[in-house]
């Protein structure tokens, strides 16, 4: 199989901005899949990533060589992920859906699948313990869950050191993390509260990273002009990431939990 690492997200090592997002969750779930591929004696798992939208993880997971089924409510984004697994050489193993989890087994089967991704879902889904049933139901024995969140210590500490502190406030009271009318999130989480989903859904918790810790806080002017910067800030960004300490502050947080055989 090919390894899409250099190719992360759809962005190139000339574009490594795009790393700070994806480049932690990437890892481990690389690891994950590595591990199951090894376990079965297989080349090709099947993965599904609920709300997948353009394929920025389901491209570079089909160019490993896996199937891969994306579900997605936004036709235009299923447009838009066929159109870019095709540039990729990987039309073959890339099948998107319309669709959501909460109504995911109207469009795939239970227990069909070796990993489930599930990023960027729970913030706007009405019921996260329900969706993260759904997506538990969907694998297989043995199989891995790749849960991806907004983290709520993240918006605090964005808000407060923009000055906004009264909004930071806010969120920190809100029930769902939200600092005001105009936030665009819906909900978000502490590490304990999806942890709690995972295990509440019958799951182990593998491993729990904080993503963007410090990404969000760093002026882009000097990342982008002060050399060596970006290398310098991805590799704090991996030593920071599975640091429990720095969980809180994170602006996403990301849960991989594993289904016994």
């Amino acid at each position: 199989m090919s390894d899409p690492s250099p190719v992360i997200g759809g962005e190139t090592p000339s574009r490594p901005r795009g790393s700070l997002r994806t480049s932690v969750v990437w890892e481990v779930l690389k690891d994950a899949l590595d591990r199951r591929t090894e376990a079965a004696a297989s080349d090709s798992l099947d993965v599904l990533d609920t709300g997948g939208g353009t394929g920025n993880f389901a491209v570079p997971v089909a160019r490993l060589g896996h199937r891969v089924t994306v579900v997605d409510p936004s036709p235009n984004a299923l447009f838009a992920l066929e159109r870019r697994a095709a540039e990729a050489g990987v039309a073959d193993r890339v099948r998107g859906v319309q669709g959501d989890i909460h109504g995911l087994f109207d469009v795939v089967a239970r227990g069909g699948f070796d990993a489930v991704l599930c990023h960027g879902v729970l913030e706007y889904v009405d019921d996260p313990a329900e969706g993260v049933r759904n997506a538990v139901d969907a694998l297989r024995p043995g199989g891995a869950l790749s849960l991806l969140a907004a983290g709520l210590g993240g918006a605090v500490l964005a808000r407060a050191v923009a000055g906004h502190f009264t909004e930071a406030r806010q969120a920190l009271t809100d029930p769902a993390g939200r600092w005001g009318e105009g936030d665009p999130v819906p909900r978000r989480f502490t590490a304990e509260q999806l942890t709690d989903l995972v295990g509440g859904a019958g799951l182990t918790v593998g491993a729990v990273h904080g993503v963007r810790v410090f990404a969000d806080l760093v002026p882009g002017g000097l990342v982008d002009t002060e050399p060596g910067a970006m290398e310098a800030l991805l590799k704090l960004e991996a030593v920071a990431a599975g640091l429990p300490a720095f969980h809180s502050v994170a602006t996403q947080l990301h849960v991989l939990g594993e289904k016994q055989g």
